[in-house]
Formats: C-alpha cells, structure tokens, sequence
C-alpha cells in the first residue's frame, strides 16, 4: 500500500469514477478513484493532496 504523500490533478470524470493524474512526479499513468472519496466541489482541473490515503483539495 502507497501511503505517500502526492498531488494530482483532475483530469476527467468517468461515471461515477475520476481520473487523476500525478502531478509531482514524473507519470503519465492516470490513477482510477471512487467519486466517493473525493471532495465533492472537484471539478476538472482541480488540485488534489492525497496523504495517508485522504484526499484534499487544494485549490
């Protein structure tokens, strides 16, 4: 389990899915997450802190 601090971005919405892209380290690899455990005001474009597995919106 990746408990790593890391930043990401929203890139887009897929159904009840959003992907993320790492934004702090080198990847173009998207991240798959639940809609459920993010913030509800994301929006594409929009920062997110992931740490301990929370995330946060940062902007």
């Amino acid at each position: 389990m990746n408990l790593e601090k890391a930043i990401y971005i929203v890139d887009s919405f897929d159904g009840d899915y959003v992907k993320l892209k790492r934004i702090d380290k080198e990847s173009d690899d998207l991240k798959l997450v639940a809609r459920a455990l993010l913030p509800q005001e994301i929006t594409e474009g929009s920062k997110l802190k992931c740490e301990m597995l929370q995330y946060e919106l940062l902007e």
